[in-house]
Order: C-alpha cells, then sequence, then structure tokens
C-alpha cells in the first residue's frame, strides 16, 4: 500500500494544534532552567557542586533522543499514528516529575528527580522537532519550526514567572522552612498540569501521516527489528551523517555550552553581584531566585516575539546568516551581565539573549530538515541533539572546576565563558551549507535562464 509522499500546505491553526504541546513542555522546561539550581542550593549543595547535578539534562538528553527517534521512526498505529504515543507518554512521566521535584528532601533525591524529569520530557520533545518534518512540505518548515519557537518562548515565559506570581500575585510565601519555599512548590504543580494538558491538545487535535510506502516501510523494519541489526543501522547513520548536519552540530557545540552556563550560574551570579549574597538560606537568596525567573521569562518573551520575525528576516538574510547575527547580539548580552550591578539594568542583556534562544530554537533545525532523507527524520533528529547535549556533558564536568579554582567561586565569570563561547558559534554559521537555500537558488537561476531564452 502506497499513500502520497506530496505533503500538502496545512493552515494556520492546523500548524497552530501541532505545535502547542511545545507550550507544556517548554513550561516545565522553564520551569526547571530558572529553579533547579535553587533548589538544589536550598537544599545544601555547594556551588562548585552545581554542574554535576546538572548532569542529568545533557546525559538523558543523550541517551533518551536518539532512541526514541529511532523507535517512533518505526511505529505507526491508526489511531495514535507515530510521534503521538511518545507524546502521551512522556507528558505523563514528566507532569509526575514537575509534582515531585520540589518535595525533595535532600540533594540526593532532587538530583534522581531530575533525571526522571529530563529522561520524561525528552521522551516527550525529541518527536516534536520530527513532527514538523513530517507534516510540513519543505516551503512550511521554516513557519513549522518558527510556530514551536512561539510557543517555546510563550510557555516559558509563564513557566519562568511562576515561582514570582506565586510570590506577589498569589501571595504564597518563598521563605525556606524546613524545605523547598511553598510558591516554588506551588509554580511545580502548575506547571505539571499545564504541560500535561497542552500535550494531550496536540495528541487529540492532529492526525499523521502514515509511511509513504507501507509494504517498504514494514521490510525496513522487520530488517533492523533485531538487536544488532538495529546497533549497526545506528552506527551506519552516524558515521554517514549528511554534511549539513556535522556543519551545524560545530554550531550547535558552542551554543550550548553558553546556554548551559547561563541556565546553571545566573542564579547564584545575581544573588551575589546584585543581592549581595551567596547564603542560599537567607531571604535575599530566594528574591534573587524570583527575579531571575522574571529575567528568563523576559529573553522568552523576546524569543516568543521574534520567533514570526525571523523567518521574514531568514528570507532576505539567508538563514545561516540570520542565525550568526542572532547568536553575535546574544553573545554580547551574555558579557555585558558582567558589568551590570542594578536589577532592572539585567534585562537589557536578556533581550539580547532572547534573540539568539529565538534563533537556536528555529534555524539550525529548518536548515537541517531540508538536509534529511525523510524515512529517517525521527532518527535524524534524536542524533542531533548529540550536539546539544554532548557539550552541555563537558560543561557539566569542567565549569565548576573553572570556576572554583580560576575566579574563587566568583559564578559571574560563567557569563563571560558563555558568551565567547556564543561568539564562536556565531562565527561557525560562515561554513554552514543550507541545502533548502541552495536548492531556492538554483531554481530561481533555471527561471531567469528561461526567461532570458
Amino acid at each position: 500500500m502506497s499513500v502520497p509522499t506530496t505533503r500538502h500546505k496545512l493552515r494556520f491553526w492546523q500548524i497552530w494544534n501541532m505545535s502547542i504541546g511545545f507550550f507544556g513542555i517548554q513550561i516545565g522546561f522553564a520551569l526547571q532552567n530558572a529553579n533547579a539550581s535553587r533548589i538544589f542550593q536550598t537544599l545544601g549543595a555547594s556551588i562548585d557542586h552545581i554542574p554535576i547535578l546538572w548532569i542529568a539534562a545533557p546525559v538523558t538528553g543523550l541517551i533518551v533522543q536518539p532512541i526514541v527517534g529511532y523507535i517512533s521512526d518505526r511505529t505507526w498505529h491508526p489511531f495514535w499514528g507515530r510521534r503521538r504515543p511518545y507524546f502521551f507518554v512522556g507528558s505523563l512521566l514528566a507532569t509526575l516529575a514537575l509534582f515531585l521535584m520540589p518535595n525533595s528532601s535532600a540533594v540526593w533525591q532532587a538530583a534522581l528527580v531530575l533525571w526522571l524529569m529530563d529522561a520524561s520530557i525528552n521522551i516527550t520533545m525529541e518527536p516534536f522537532r520530527a513532527f514538523v518534518g513530517d507534516q510540513l512540505p519543505s516551503s512550511q518548515r521554516t513557519l513549522g519550526f518558527a510556530m514551536q519557537t512561539f510557543f517555546i518562548g510563550l510557555g516559558a515565559v509563564l513557566g519562568s514567572q511562576f515561582p514570582y506570581l506565586m510570590t506577589h500575585v498569589v501571595h504564597v510565601s518563598n521563605a525556606v522552612h524546613h524545605g523547598i519555599p511553598l510558591s516554588v512548590k506551588y509554580a511545580f504543580y502548575l506547571g505539571g498540569i499545564c504541560f500535561f494538558t497542552a500535550v494531550c491538545w496536540t495528541v487529540f487535535s492532529t492526525r499523521e501521516y502514515p509511511p509513504a510506502d507501507m509494504a517498504k516501510w514494514k521490510a525496513q523494519k522487520q530488517a533492523t527489528s533485531g538487536l544488532w541489526a538495529s546497533l549497526r543501522e545506528i552506527g551506519k547513520s552516524i558515521l554517514y551523517m549528511p554534511r549539513t548536519m556535522a556543519q551545524l552540530a560545530v554550531v550547535q557545540f558552542f551554543t550550548w555550552i553558553a546556554f548551559f552556563a547561563l541556565w546553571i550560574y545566573t542564579t547564584a551570579a545575581v544573588a551575589q553581584q546584585v543581592f549581595h549574597t551567596t547564603d542560599a538560606q537567607s531571604q535575599a537568596f530566594q528574591d534573587a531566585g524570583d527575579w531571575v525567573g522574571i529575567l528568563f521569562s523576559v529573553y522568552n518573551g523576546v524569543s516568543a516575539l521574534m520567533a514570526f520575525l525571523l523567518p521574514v528576516i531568514a528570507h532576505y538574510l539567508r538563514r545561516t546568516h540570520t542565525h550568526l547575527i542572532s547568536l553575535f547580539i546574544g553573545s554580547i548580552g551574555l558579557i555585558s551581565i558582567y558589568f551590570i550591578h542594578q536589577q532592572w539594568l539585567l534585562i537589557v542583556p536578556m533581550i539580547a539573549i532572547g534573540l539568539a534562544w529565538a534563533s537556536t530554537l528555529t534555524m539550525p533545525y529548518a536548515i537541517l530538515a531540508g538536509a534529511l532523507p525523510p524515512e529517517k527524520m525521527g532518527f535524524y533528529m534524536g542524533v542531533f541533539n548529540f550536539f546539544i547535549v554532548i557539550p552541555q556533558i563537558i560543561a557539566a564536568m569542567l565549569l565548576g572546576f573553572i570556576i572554583r579554582f580560576f575566579f574563587d567561586n566568583n559564578s559571574i565569570y560563567a557569563m563571560i565563558i558563555g558568551g565567547t563561547s556564543m561568539a564562536i558559534a556565531a562565527l561557525m554559521n560562515l561554513w554552514v551549507h543550507d541545502q533548502d537555500d541552495e536548492r531556492a537558488s538554483r531554481r530561481l537561476a533555471v527561471t531567469a535562464k528561461t526567461e532570458t531564452i
């Protein structure tokens, strides 16, 4: 049995429905990114141990995403489809983790729950990237990833602000009383509900295309069903990955060192530099944690606003050049944090970082989707995550040592390291070949030559 391989253009609201699950996913990620270090330090972890406690995030991504991508490529159910079973199961587990995380009573418990949370979010998130490549024609993929970026930004704005809103709007205490503040607990509970609800919206409002050639797909699935055959197929695919993917890997490597430094050190850096405390049990430190949530909501809000402007800019500048400029502006924002000692001025660099974040969530995936074979879209999107998580693993092992022994545990220097790394990532875009852009250029050249004749 065969079905048409052409992907019809989807209406705006169809793309909206297939992307809204990312709204919930990013609420979960935002709560984790803005509060995990705060939770660890509140429970007694020292600042130089924070990076290694965060290693769950990249390690689970390294393991889970390519496996889920590989398996989802080989999944088909008449009702659940290909990717949506993983959306649903992952959201259930992630919601459980969000409820458990703020109830940890020791550092080791919080670390274990972080492993569960990251693994679950990765199960949910990885198929969403392949989902765009599955459902949309190449002409709509930049819009599809931009729509995801919009919901990522919107979800992160709300998720980052939840603890602050609980403290200052709902008037729930953010004081430390034998554990995690109540404001943080309630924020995580609300985040879990939003996560599950948003993912279910996508699961039950969207349908998927079956494999283009069902008989061939079943034969390939059967041929690679054994463990050895599967490992050999995975190894071969990684070894012979598309050239564009290898070029983007270098960009991703330096980009994600920068964002990892931002996520794990901003709370400590702001507490020390602006709120003048290193005592995680103090009220000033908890106030700094709330303010970091606001700062993170700013850069995510900018990301959401830029999501639909970036494709327009890319149309005129090319996607690689757009990404280069965005990352360079972001690097300036990160480095400038070092020179700021006033609470409200910290919003300015977050605007620059928001532009870089929007581009990071849109441009590499739009470029990559045009270079991947459709039958391996999920797998390669999972493998692409290697170049997100490997730099984070390296940063987790080295940043604590560097900050401790070279900068006397002064966390603000992590922002300079991150900014420098992002500047390198920006320059690496000069070597990336965008196959969609190259094909479009060839078509224009042929059209112009035909019209001349």
